[in-house]
C-alpha cells in the first residue's frame, strides 16, 4: 500500500487485517501518505494527526496480534470533520472564533469509533460552523473536489467528501443539518448517510440548529456506510436529542436484495425544472434498475419543495442566530462574510414565524409519513445536478436555489445519498434513498442491492495534475 493507491474500503481492509495480508500500520501509513500527496491541492484536512495515528496504529496491531481483536473497524484508519470533538486537539469550526478550543473530552461519536479501535488520521474541512461556505476569507481554504478541483465538493461536510472521495480515507464523519452530509457525497461519488433525526449522538459536535442537527457517515459503498452506522447508532442520555430505540443488525440486512419491496419514486421533484436533464436521466436509470431486480417502483407526490424550504430555513436560521447571537454582536468581524451574513438573517425571524414552521414540519413530516403506507422506500433526487465551480457556487446570505436534500431534515427519516451515474463533464450525479424513521436498515439494503447492480463504485477520481 502507498500513496499511488486509494486506502481499501472499511469491509475490504477489515478481511484484510483478519487475514493477516494487511496491519494497521500499514493502513495508517498510506493513508497518511496518500493525505501527504493530496492535501495541498485537495485541502481537505485541516490538520494531520499523524504521531498521534502512529501511535493508535501501533496499539491496534499489538491487540490484534494478541488475540483481542475489537471488530471489524479495528485498526482502520477514519477522519473528523472539524466540528467533532476528540481530546486534545483543536476542534475549529474552521473558524477564527475557535482557533484556540482544545477538546476536554472525546465527542460520543469520536469515543464510539476509537472503542471500536479506529485511527484517527485528522480533522478536516469545513464551511465556517458548518454554514458558511465556500469561503476564501478564513484562515483554511476550502476543500476542493477530487474529480476536478475546480468544482465545488458541497457543504459542509466539504473535507469528509474530498477525503473518501480521493481514497484517502475510507470513514469520514459529517454532520447534516440541511444536506452537509449528503451533498458532499453527491457531488463527490461517495456514500452519505444521514441518520434517522435522533439516532446517532450528537454530543460534543458543534452545533448549527440543534432540531435539525444529524451525525453521519461518508463512506465509498453502502456497505460501509452499515458497518459505521452500527458503530456509531446507540441511545445517549446526555443528548436530549437521543432517540431510546433498539439498533438493528445493518450488514444482515443487506444480504436480503429489494425482491418484493415497493420503492416510491418521487418523480415529480425531477420534472419541476429543479432537476436537471443528467441527473433526471440518471434517476429514471436507477428506478428502472430497481425494477429489473425485482422491486415495485410506483410513482409517489412529496409536499411541494417551497413548503419544505420555507420550514426548513426558518428553524435553521432562528436556531442558529440564538446559538451564535453573542459573538455576532461582541465580535462579527471575526466570522467570514457568508456565515455572518448567514447567521444574521435570523435576527430577523419573529417568534410566531418559528412556531408556525414547528407546527408546519409536523403536518409535512405526516405526509411523508402517509408515503410509507404504500411503500417501503423513497426514490428522489438530492442534488439538480452536477457540482457548479467553486467560483459560481452561490454564497449569498439567502440562498438563491431552493435546495432538495433538507426536505428530510425537516422530517427526520433516515436518507442516503449514493452514486446513480457521471455528467457529461465527468462529475457525479447522485440518487437518494429515503426509510421510514429508525429503519435504516431497509434504506442500506436498497442502496446496496443497487450500487452492487449498477457498479458506478468501480470508478474513481484521476486525480490528474496531484502528486503521489
Amino acid at each position: 500500500m502507498n500513496a499511488n493507491q486509494p486506502l481499501p474500503t472499511l469491509a475490504e481492509a477489515g478481511r484484510l487485517i483478519a487475514s493477516g495480508e494487511a496491519s494497521p500500520v500499514e493502513l495508517t501509513e498510506a493513508a497518511l501518505a496518500r493525505a501527504a500527496a493530496l492535501n495541498d491541492r485537495l485541502a481537505a484536512f485541516i490538520e494531520i494527526t499523524a504521531e498521534r495515528a502512529r501511535a493508535a496504529a501501533r496499539r491496534a496491531e499489538r491487540e490484534i496480534a494478541g488475540g483481542r481483536r475489537r471488530g471489524r473497524l479495528h485498526g482502520i484508519p477514519y477522519g473528523l470533520k472539524d466540528i467533532y470533538d476528540a481530546a486534545g486537539l483543536r476542534t475549529t469550526a474552521h473558524s477564527r472564533l475557535l482557533l484556540d478550543n482544545v477538546a476536554a473530552a472525546d465527542a460520543e461519536t469520536t469515543a464510539r469509533l476509537e472503542a471500536a479501535g479506529m485511527i484517527l488520521i485528522g480533522k478536516l474541512a469545513t464551511h465556517e460552523f458548518a454554514t458558511g461556505g465556500p469561503a476564501f476569507d478564513l484562515p483554511f481554504p476550502p476543500a476542493r473536489n477530487p474529480w476536478n478541483t475546480a468544482h465545488f465538493t458541497g457543504g459542509s461536510s466539504s473535507g469528509s467528501g474530498a477525503a473518501v472521495a480521493s481514497g484517502i480515507l475510507p470513514l469520514a464523519m459529517g454532520s447534516d443539518t440541511g444536506g452537509s452530509i449528503r451533498v458532499p457525497a453527491a457531488y463527490c461519488g461517495t456514500v452519505g448517510l444521514k441518520p434517522t433525526y435522533g439516532r446517532v449522538s450528537r454530543r460534543g459536535v458543534v452545533p448549527l440548529c440543534y432540531s435539525l442537527d444529524t451525525c453521519g457517515p461518508l463512506t465509498w459503498t453502502v456497505e460501509d456506510a452499515a458497518l459505521a452506522l452500527q458503530a456509531l447508532a446507540g441511545h445517549d442520555p446526555r443528548d436530549p436529542g437521543s432517540a431510546d430505540v433498539p439498533v438493528p443488525d445493518y450488514a444482515t440486512a443487506l444480504r436480503h436484495g429489494v425482491a418484493g419491496l415497493r420503492i416510491g419514486y418521487a418523480k415529480g421533484f425531477n420534472d419541476d425544472g429543479k432537476v436537471a436533464a443528467e441527473q433526471a436521466a440518471a434517476l429514471d436509470a436507477a428506478a428502472a434498475l430497481l425494477a429489473k431486480l425485482g422491486a415495485e417502483v410506483i410513482e409517489v407526490a412529496l409536499p411541494p419543495n417551497d413548503h419544505f424550504q420555507a420550514c426548513a430555513r426558518t428553524i435553521s436560521h432562528s436556531e442558529s442566530f440564538a446559538i451564535h447571537a453573542e459573538d455576532l454582536k461582541t465580535r462579527p468581524e471575526l466570522y467570514a462574510r457568508v456565515t455572518r451574513e448567514r447567521l444574521t438573517l435570523g435576527a430577523f425571524i419573529t417568534a410566531r414565524q418559528y412556531v408556525q414552521a414547528q407546527r408546519l414540519r409536523r403536518i409535512l413530516t405526516r405526509r411523508v409519513d402517509t408515503l410509507f403506507e404504500r411503500c417501503d422506500v423513497l426514490l428522489t433526487a438530492v442534488i439538480p445536478g452536477p457540482a457548479p465551480l467553486l467560483e459560481e457556487t452561490d454564497t449569498s446570505p439567502w440562498r438563491s436555489a431552493q435546495p432538495l436534500a433538507s426536505v428530510f431534515n425537516v422530517t427526520g427519516h433516515p436518507a442516503l445519498a449514493q452514486p446513480c451515474g457521471f455528467a457529461a463533464n465527468g462529475l457525479p450525479l447522485s440518487a437518494q434513498f429515503v426509510g421510514r424513521a429508525f429503519d435504516e436498515a431497509t434504506v442500506l439494503r436498497v442502496g446496496h442491492a443497487y450500487e452492487r447492480a449498477a457498479g458506478w463504485t468501480a470508478r474513481r477520481p484521476a486525480l490528474a495534475g496531484l502528486s503521489g
